[in-house]
């Protein structure tokens, strides 16, 4: 990134202004990128944990496969989702707090005994298959805000900071060169004006 400037005062006290609001932006935003990454390996283990829930459930009903053939899943359906909002790391994250289903009515005396039971037990697969899409859903975001926080601090620390020292550095030694030059001009002109004198005072 090219920092554009001039070799004068102004220009630095602008550049140190730029480079102070920096410096003062990353640690806070190497905080949030390390939030953001424990809060990733978090939802991830999360997945983890719902997926091997998941399957220890499909697992255990496996012996009643041949049940499941008389089941008619029609008769359950998700009626409503209940969300609300919660900021982590500056993100703001929706929550799944709730899932509402709705079974449609069936005759207990047309149906085998474990009917009922059958159709809890769909519910309960079916909320843990939402509960573990939903925090994909999460993880995906997380992500994409760590990536993005990632690149901020990246571009602070690896590009924008090091450029904004290295051109105010460049204008110092500017000014610095700039005024020895001027004190040295100021010294001949005044050996000049001395010599001058001192051959007009010779003179008479």
């Amino acid at each position: 990134m090219a920092i554009r400037f001039q070799y004068n005062k102004t220009s630095r006290q602008q550049l140190e202004k730029q480079l102070a609001v920096r410096e003062r932006a990353l640690p806070t935003l190497q905080n949030k990128e390390s939030a953001l990454r424990m809060e990733v390996k978090k939802t991830k283990a999360e997945i983890e944990e719902l997926d091997k829930e998941l399957e220890a459930k499909i697992k255990s009903y496996d012996k009643m496969v041949s049940m499941w053939t008389e089941f008619d899943p029609t008769l359950l359906r998700v009626k409503d989702v209940h969300l609300s909002k919660r900021k982590i790391a500056g993100v703001l994250l929706p929550m799944l707090d709730k899932v509402d289903f709705e079974i449609r009515p069936f005759s207990l005396f047309n149906r085998p005994k474990w009917f009922l039971d059958g159709v809890k037990t769909l519910e309960g697969l079916a909320e843990l298959g939402i509960r573990r899409d939903f925090q994909e859903i999460r993880l995906s975001r997380l992500e994409y805000a760590r990536k993005k926080t990632t690149q901020k601090v990246n571009l602070f620390e690896k590009v924008q900071i090091p450029g904004y020292q290295e051109a105010i550095l460049k204008i110092k030694r500017y000014l610095e060169d700039e005024e020895n030059l001027s004190k040295s001009s100021q010294k001949i002109m005044r050996a000049h004006q001395e010599q001058r004198r001192q051959q007009e005072g010779s003179v008479w």
